[in-house]
């Protein structure tokens, strides 16, 4: 028989809130091969093994087929293009791994409260700079269609490799959009969300593969 394969995320407070939220169910997470291994299994449980990976990569790897459930953030589903969401459903949303997907602007931005001031500015930036916004982000397809759904066209999106909040400050980009659950980094960094500049508010969920929605497995979660 083959066995359920489980993907939870690899780092931080998400991995360690979905070992436990696993636990709540009576569904112990045993990483007996050791730490530095991505493997683990269910105890008592032989109708499952998993695996730990980066929270993008789970969604990657259900959409594939070869997992066939995972914890991940609701933001990196819709992040993918809309034909993910034909394979990977949402089974439920969990009440961890809270935070908003954000535009955010240098402090010192002061005509620019709004997305409408950001329109306005957008163009006249362009005018004096004889190119466009960059706005730095690991989310450019949400980012692209927000923008675009404001009235701001005059922009160009920056794919940020990491601390997106230092772009605007090194020349790379003039805002950013960004995940953030507290705004202290923003602000650490001398950025401010702007007034209607939320994209999307995310949490961890557990997706499932179109193809498992009715295994007998997920009513450990009912």
């Amino acid at each position: 028989m083959n066995k359920i394969k489980i993907g939870l995320p690899s780092k931080g407070r998400l991995r360690d809130d979905s070992i436990n939220f696993f636990q709540s169910k009576n569904l112990k997470v045993v990483n007996s091969f050791g730490d530095r291994n991505y493997f683990f299994n269910i105890e008592k449980n032989n109708e499952a093994e998993g695996i730990f990976l980066h929270a993008r990569e789970i969604i990657e790897r259900i959409n594939d087929g070869t997992l066939d459930m995972g914890i991940s953030g609701l933001d990196l589903l819709k992040e993918f293009p809309e034909v993910y969401s034909e394979n990977v459903k949402t089974f439920q949303k969990l009440d961890f791994g809270f935070a908003d997907l954000v535009v955010a602007a240098p402090k010192d931005w002061l005509d620019v409260q709004n997305m409408a001031d950001l329109e306005e500015v957008s163009f006249d930036f362009r005018e004096k700079y004889a190119r466009r916004m960059r706005v730095a982000t690991k989310y450019p397809n949400l980012t692209e269609s927000f923008f675009l759904s404001k009235g701001v066209s005059q922009f160009r999106v920056v794919p940020s490799l990491g601390a997106t909040e230092s772009y605007p400050f090194t020349g790379s980009a003039e805002l950013i959009t960004d995940i953030t659950s507290t705004g202290s980094t923003l602000k650490a960094n001398n950025l401010r969300i702007i007034n209607d500049g939320s994209i999307l508010k995310s949490s961890a969920c557990i997706f499932v593969s179109k193809k498992f929605l009715k295994n007998k497995f997920l009513r450990n979660f009912n």
